[in-house]
């Protein structure tokens, strides 16, 4: 299965995990939403809070405002620890 048409992943993020090796959905469940991250953000240190959050909806299979809560909170916090926000 392609990247492109999964939820909240268009052609610029399909492009970007292109670029680090990621081509199918398989893989982007096998990596997991942090490792995905970290390693488009070792590529691009301007990769945002948003495109964690569409990783993991469309592992998930929903909309990334529909992540649960909880989910996001913890990944608020991963995302804050490797950029360095408080």
């Amino acid at each position: 299965m392609t990247l492109y048409g999964l939820f909240n992943i268009g052609k610029v993020i399909e492009l970007r995990l292109n670029e680090i090796g990621i081509e199918t959905f398989e893989q982007l469940v096998e990596l997991g939403t942090e490792e995905v991250f970290l390693r488009l953000y070792a590529k691009n240190k301007n990769t945002s809070k948003t495109v964690l959050f569409s990783i993991e909806g469309a592992i998930e299979g929903v909309k990334w405002r529909e992540i649960d809560s909880k989910r996001r909170e913890e990944l608020q916090k991963f995302f804050d620890t490797v950029t360095k926000k408080k």
